[in-house]
């Protein structure tokens, strides 16, 4: 039998991706225009990929261990 998710780290996993999308959203509405600013458009970026990393480890906390 598996335990169920830890609705905390459920909550996490949507608040990480809803700001991931949010982010690539703006990182889209700049890249439209190339003129903008360039250094919060690689701020905005590296950000992105430190919220999917994070992402991705809360997923992995969700899956459950499976005995060997």
């Amino acid at each position: 039998m598996t335990e169920p998710a830890d609705p905390d780290l459920a909550a996490q996993l949507l608040q990480l991706q809803e700001r991931h999308r949010e982010i690539d959203a703006e990182i889209e509405r700049l890249e439209a225009f190339p003129y903008q600013d360039q250094l919060h458009l690689r701020r905005l970026k590296k950000d992105k990929l430190r919220i999917k990393d994070t992402i991705e480890r809360v997923r992995t906390m969700l899956i459950p261990d499976l005995d060997a």
